[in-house]
């Protein structure tokens, strides 16, 4: 959906001061704001819509919500026009990883068109995957943007305690643990009350004393008999690198790879991404699973094929209830293949992808197909009572109901011409409805005219033989 807005999200540096992170942003909305396709820029430093939780900030993080021209201003699609920015501002800032996502109809960053989870039980194996999977991915062409949700680097400094030692020196780890948590992230439980206001409280370490891995090493702690004992006494601090955050799914630890797709359909690029890693030697426990757009779509597509089928069954058991027979309700079903046709030439033909508002199109155009043969048989089934042949009947009815199907298919074709036609906001989720309902009502049409009335009369034909033989022997009695 284009909405005429995108997001950058930038990663500068883990070392860099909150002052140096603003300062490199405005340089990005100044980059921005010289772009004549650019209304306004939103900017938001030490903070994205991916991590609101983090109660501290994060000064390495930065994002910017840039808005557009409307669509019949400028001569690209977001999608085509963040493809072609990506280059030139990562050229321009070159201290900075820079993401760039179209905004989704929810008004979310549309990070991913297509998303699976890798999980297992063991952390290292997983990552190793996960790093070969997103080569896989890199090689698949219309892919742009593929990443990783947990990445390596992040400096951390890893304290490894000594049970022994620490319960020797008369601690309990449930001490320890929340004597440093109160040291370095704070105590923010307490509120401060002057008046008519009420203020938050954090109380942690003064900044000088939790910079350097001598102050971690330094820590005291007291014991169950009043006597200060340091960190460095029962566990050793090592500097050094780990994942910017953890994840986990299903309660194993989890990696999510992502990319955008440009130019080729979603469900193809994931299709191309299972027959790659199924050529990988995956480590035994580790699996991959499809999530967010392709799990959805997924999900979506079934239950609305059980509402395809279950309507398909439903109409079918109603006009035999109608007709008191199974063959006529056969002949009126099988005008619905012809229309599927249609249906998906009419896709291939406009380069529009199936979606779930064009399966929405198909259950519509079931009913709308049916209702066409529908006029036929009835008519056929009437001259056939006042005693014609099939072949009179079926020529009478195609001849007197041929105008009344036309018209019924030229005004839905033409009521939903400008929904296939319109290039407004959302308008990529409607024209996939519109051209399915315009592609299989034009050809079931037209075949329609010609292929039922051919299977009306070969599942009637021995039933009229009969019933002309029963006529005749009949008026020759009365004779």
């Amino acid at each position: 959906v284009d909405r005429g807005e995108f997001i950058v999200q930038l990663e500068m540096p883990k070392d860099i001061s909150i002052e140096a992170s603003n300062a490199l942003v405005k340089k990005a909305e100044d980059w921005f704001k010289t772009k004549p396709e650019v209304t306004s820029v939103i900017t938001m430093v030490g903070l994205t819509s991916d991590n609101t939780q983090s109660t501290q900030g994060t000064p390495y993080l930065a994002e910017l919500n840039v808005k557009l021209v409307p669509a019949k201003e400028r001569k690209d699609d977001t999608k085509y026009y963040i493809s072609k920015l990506k280059q030139p501002l990562t050229e321009y800032l070159v201290d900075a990883k820079v993401q760039l996502f179209s905004v989704s109809l929810t008004g979310q960053a549309s990070k991913a068109a297509v998303e699976y989870v890798i999980s297992g039980s063991n952390t290292d194996s997983v990552m190793l995957f996960a790093e070969q999977a997103l080569e896989a991915m890199r090689s698949i062409p219309g892919t742009l943007q593929q990443s990783l949700s947990v990445e390596n680097g992040m400096p951390e400094m890893a304290v490894s305690i000594d049970r022994d030692k620490m319960s020797a020196l008369g601690l309990t780890l449930d001490n320890v643990g929340l004597t440093m948590q109160l040291y370095f992230q704070g105590n923010s439980t307490l509120k401060y009350t002057e008046g008519n206001y009420e203020y938050a409280m954090n109380i942690r370490a003064d900044k000088a004393y939790r910079q350097q891995a001598e102050d971690v090493q330094n820590l005291t702690f007291v014991n169950n008999k009043g006597e200060s004992v340091r960190l460095a006494q029962f566990a050793t601090v090592a500097l050094g690198t780990g994942p910017n955050k953890l994840e986990r799914y299903k309660r194993n630890s989890a990696v999510t790879i992502r990319t955008q797709v440009i130019g080729v359909p979603s469900g193809t690029v994931s299709d191309q991404f299972l027959e790659k890693i199924a050529s990988l030697n995956m480590p035994k426990g580790v699996r991959v699973e499809p999530t967010g757009d392709v799990q959805s779509m997924a999900d979506s597509m079934s239950v609305l094929t059980g509402a395809l089928l279950l309507s398909l069954l439903l109409i079918y058991l109603t006009m035999v209830l109608l007709y008191n027979n199974w063959v006529d309700p056969f002949v009126v079903m099988f005008s619905i293949p012809l229309s599927v046709i249609g249906a998906f030439l009419a896709l291939a033909l406009t380069n529009t992808a199936m979606s779930i508002y064009g399966m929405l199109g198909l259950v519509m155009l079931i009913g709308l197909v049916a209702k066409n043969a529908i006029l036929l048989v009835d008519f056929a089934n009437d001259a056939l009572k006042e005693g014609k042949t099939i072949d009179e009947a079926l020529i009478q009815a195609v001849k007197i109901r041929t105008r009344p199907i036309l018209m019924t298919a030229l005004s839905t074709i033409i009521g939903m011409l400008p929904v296939a036609l319109s290039t407004g906001s959302g308008a990529e989720l409607r024209n996939g409805l519109a051209w399915v309902i315009i592609g299989g009502m034009a050809v079931s049409t037209l075949l329609t005219l010609v292929v039922v009335p051919v299977v009306y009369k070969i599942m009637h034909g021995k039933t009229t033989r009969k019933m002309q033989a029963q006529t005749e022997i009949e008026r020759m009695m009365y004779e």
